[in-house]
């Protein structure tokens, strides 16, 4: 008796079809698992028949064949125990054959039949859906599934109830889709910007930086607020769209941690400590999975202490901030992630902190300042939009009762608008071409003379410049501007402050 079974693997973000071909024969009684099986799989025959045996069914005494198709595609985990169970009773006539046809399984069985939660759920709702079938899932996955859920996903806690569904005798009810927070992507939660005291450039740098999902830098001494400036941009981002926090949640469910991790339409902020590692950065592992760069895809990677990450893991960083994804080869297979982040960095001007202190005098030698500095490479400081210095602030200041300036609410509106603009007219400025950039960004003889120049005088690369025209474009449109004007390419000049002539070996603002 032959009986198939549709589930699904779990590679990276993608889930691609299994079919479980389960196979009853004559011959002493064993059991066989082919089709590229892992360790995780091999297992599953123990886990399987005894989950039958105290869920009340009968383990037949004969020959069992399993086959996991395609036989070239690694199977890992116990995702398939399910769907194995359900092919075995099917095969040996304690279950209907004909629906299993309709429907795709995923679910690890413990010793007594019920259904453990796994990884990866999410996109293997949406994939089965691609191919035309509703899917079953673990009771435990359930919130996670709903997600995606358009009443085409089933979710249980025991064999027992998928039997009894199977067999027409007791209806599994399908989920109803839910969201996991507002659809605003805000709340109360989100660190507001009126906290902040004074700044007011790296305030209107931050707002430019969250415009045009530009990279931005920080740099100044100990306690001046760069950490605090950072952690107000996610309250200024607008929220995501249903497509793109679809992908964040995937990319959050093959990572095991589907929610409260990143609420719905919330752009994600990761802030790994320092000691982070190149592969806790980028992702990997023998059976690869996301890194920080993918968990905050979508969203912010802020990376405090900038130069105190290991130089390696910094370089690492330079080719997604170019693509919008990671590749990790292993020799079995290559798993690809989606790694589209914004990166914000803070870092003091000198190992001690108080290089350029208005009060506090720098007790670096020059060999320990250049050292310190070196630790970010020049290509790395090309791919940030914005260098911005953030400054000492009198006591004056910081006494004032309450903020200063505006609220994030405020801000997000005209950041908002801003991307509006962007979205009517090509996608975000942070990924504009080449080509589109200099349609969308056309200059006058005057502003060609002031880029020529400052090229000149700056020693700026090709990538700079562009992303000098990136930020006046920005400019304008939070200006509501159709092109750019001289005073916004100034600006956008302005801040880059780490390019100034002596720009790779000093930190000092014009």
């Amino acid at each position: 008796m032959l009986a198939i079974v549709h589930s699904r693997a779990s590679i990276g973000v993608s889930a691609p079809p299994v079919t479980v071909e389960v196979h009853l024969s004559g011959g002493l009684p064993a059991l066989s698992i082919v089709g590229l099986p892992e360790t995780g799989v091999r297992e599953s025959k123990e886990r399987v028949r005894s989950a039958l045996l105290n869920a009340g069914f009968e383990f037949p005494a004969r020959r069992i064949t399993i086959n996991l198709a395609p036989a070239d595609l690694p199977k890992e985990g116990g995702r398939f125990d399910l769907p194995i169970a359900l092919g075995i009773l099917a095969a040996s006539g304690q279950i209907p054959v004909d629906r299993l046809g309709q429907w795709e399984f995923v679910g690890e069985l413990s010793l007594d039949g019920a259904l453990r939660p796994l990884k990866g759920v999410l996109p293997a709702v949406l994939a089965a859906r691609r191919d035309g079938r509703a899917l079953l899932v673990p009771q435990a996955n359930a919130g996670e599934a709903a997600l995606a859920s358009h009443d085409d996903v089933l979710a249980s806690a025991h064999l027992l109830a998928v039997c009894e569904h199977l067999c027409e005798r007791a209806r599994l009810v399908p989920l109803a889709r839910t969201l996991l927070a507002q659809e605003s992507g805000q709340d109360e939660k989100v660190p507001d910007l009126s906290d902040v005291r004074g700044q007011s450039v790296p305030r209107r740098a931050l707002e430019v930086a969250a415009a045009g999902n530009h990279n931005l830098l920080f740099f100044g001494p100990p306690g001046t607020g760069k950490s605090m400036l950072a952690s107000r941009l996610p309250g200024i981002l607008p929220g995501l769209s249903d497509e793109d926090a679809m992908e964040v949640a995937s990319v959050h469910s093959v990572a095991g941690m589907p929610e409260g991790h990143c609420a719905w339409r919330r752009p994600p902020f990761r802030a790994p400590h320092h000691t982070a590692s190149a592969v806790a950065m980028v992702g990997g592992g023998s059976s690869p999975r996301p890194g920080e760069i993918s968990l905050a895809h979508r969203g912010v990677l802020f990376l405090d202490e900038l130069p105190e990450f290991e130089r390696r893991v910094l370089e690492v960083l330079r080719e997604p901030m170019e693509t919008g994804e990671i590749v990790i080869s292993r020799a079995a297979r290559q798993v690809s992630f989606p790694a589209r982040f914004q990166v914000v960095g803070a870092m003091n001007p000198c190992p001690c902190g108080y290089s350029g202190h208005p009060a506090i005098e720098c007790q670096c030698t020059p060999q320990q300042v250049l050292r310190y500095r070196s630790k970010i490479s020049g290509p790395l400081l090309d791919r940030f939009d914005l260098h911005v210095e953030v400054p000492v602030q009198s006591g004056e200041v910081l006494m004032q009762q309450g903020g200063d300036g505006e609220s994030s609410v405020d801000v997000r509106e005209r950041v908002a608008r801003a991307r509006a603009r962007q979205a009517a007219r090509h996608g975000l400025n942070s990924s504009l071409s080449g080509r589109e950039l200099h349609r969308v960004c056309p200059l006058d003889i005057h502003g060609e003379r002031l880029l020529t120049g400052a090229m000149e005088k700056l020693g700026l690369s090709a990538r700079a410049l562009h992303r000098i025209l990136r930020v006046a474009r920005t400019l304008a449109d939070l200006d509501g501007s159709e092109i750019p004007a001289q005073k916004h390419l100034v600006e956008a000049l302005g801040y880059r402050q780490l390019d100034r002539q002596q720009g790779r070996n000093t930190l000092v603002s014009s």
